[in-house]
């Protein structure tokens, strides 16, 4: 029988997909609670969301389906890209150079162990 699966996404978040599945690779497999006091210290800003989405997850795990807490892991997780914003900044001799203010949508699946 599947074992039922829990997800949570944040969408268009102000980072970018590279820097997200940085941390995405560290947390992948591990338990919710490990993970959650491992993103507390980690020093970059995908930390602090990716944190956001694992406890969202979680919580939507115990409250909605009934799943214990204690036995939750990280079953899947991944960033996508988001929309780009472009932006322009003014050069030399009148031209202008782009500036791309990249998004993704982080998703975060978690499921109970066995």
């Amino acid at each position: 029988m599947e074992k039922q699966t829990v997800k949570a996404v944040a969408k268009t978040v102000r980072i970018s997909a590279r820097k997200a599945r940085l941390v995405l690779d560290e947390i992948r497999g591990k338990d919710v609670a490990e993970v959650r006091a491992f993103l507390r210290y980690t020093p970059n800003k995908a930390g602090e969301i990716v944190g956001k989405v694992v406890k969202s997850a979680a919580a939507n795990a115990s409250y909605n389906h009934g799943l214990d807490e204690d036995k939750l892991f990280v079953k899947e997780c991944y960033a996508d890209e988001g929309i780009t914003m472009k932006r322009w900044r003014p050069r030399a001799k009148g031209s202008a150079s782009p500036i791309l203010k990249r998004t993704s949508h982080i998703t975060v699946v978690v499921a109970e162990r066995e």
